[in-house]
């Protein structure tokens, strides 16, 4: 991996780990070796510690007191707290982006969206996902609320480990296209209200997958259902 060069340090060394637990190269309940990323790195002790405690507030590790920090472990309740309140942003971004969102940004999304279904098509996962966040960010973009957007995106980095699993079945993948097929039909009506709905049932649809994923803690989604 390049080392990181760059003087602020901290934000740019947090991106990286985040994507080590992305990519499940660092694994849900596992210790973080602060000597081997910071060899992994390039960098000091200092600006890692930083950048484990933006971890912390995002939600993605915890730290131990005086035993250093883990790998947040997912469990069925809180990764289905997440996506509820993720489900009311993101309904409410739709609400809002209907009634500011021009032709040409309706456009663009068509055009992001029709590239997203030749992926589909081709089964090509990785670059299905970047267009599919696209969209999604391009929605929540044309909701013109700045605020919201922050509070999203910062939820939606506790669980991408999860909304973005290699392990996707076919019955839930083309749930997941028609749901974009009626994402867009909305959104070029401008159907505030359908949009809102629409985007609100697709993400508390994706629990689903997240039991796939191999990230939830099974004795805690045993737990829920009993």
């Amino acid at each position: 991996m390049t080392k990181i060069l760059q003087r602020n340090l901290y934000r740019e060394v947090a991106d990286r780990i985040g994507d080590l637990i992305e990519h499940g190269e660092l694994l849900p309940g596992e210790r973080i070796s602060e000597k081997q990323l910071c060899e992994k790195f390039g960098v000091s002790r200092t600006p890692l510690r930083e950048a484990l405690k933006v971890l912390a507030t995002e939600g993605l590790i915890e730290l131990l007191p005086n035993r250093g920090a883990r790998v947040v472990r997912l469990t069925f309740k809180k990764v289905k707290d997440t996506y509820d309140l993720m489900a009311a942003l993101e309904g409410l971004s739709g609400e809002l982006a209907c009634q500011h969102i021009s032709d040409a940004e309706i456009a663009a999304i068509r055009r992001l969206h029709d590239d997203m279904l030749t992926h589909y098509r081709n089964r090509d996962l990785i670059p299905y996902f970047e267009v599919n966040r696209q969209i999604h960010e391009s929605i929540l973009a044309a909701s013109r609320n700045e605020v919201l957007q922050e509070m999203y995106c910062n939820l939606s980095q506790r669980v991408k480990r999860v909304r973005y699993s290699k392990k996707m079945n076919h019955k839930f993948w083309s749930q997941a296209v028609q749901d974009h097929e009626n994402m867009i039909a909305a959104l070029e009506k401008r159907d505030s209200r359908l949009l809102g709905q629409v985007l609100r049932d697709h993400l508390c649809n994706k629990l689903e997958i997240a039991t796939l994923a191999g990230v939830i803690e099974e004795d805690s989604l045993e737990a829920a259902n009993s």
